[in-house]
């Protein structure tokens, strides 16, 4: 992992397409300003794992157990 020391107003450049700017910082959360091509996905981390453990979450769902959820949810409901 390479650390670096930045204030507010400077960059840092990743490979030729990158730019990671420092818009404001204090001693207790930094605020990025991030230019990068619209085909770079950018993800905050922690949003990032939600979606990998959503993904997961859905492919291990079995075929048998939809097929019983989804007969549950449109049997007609008694006493209507």
């Amino acid at each position: 992992m390479l650390v670096i020391r930045r204030r507010p107003g400077e960059t840092v450049v990743i490979g030729d397409q990158i730019e990671v700017e420092i818009l404001d910082a204090t001693s207790s959360q930094v605020k990025l300003g991030i230019r990068a091509p619209k085909s770079v996905t950018v993800w905050r981390k922690e949003i990032q794992l939600t979606r990998e453990q959503n993904l997961a979450a859905a492919r291990e769902n079995s075929t048998p157990e939809m097929d019983r959820l989804k007969k549950a949810l449109l049997r007609p409901i008694s006493g209507l």
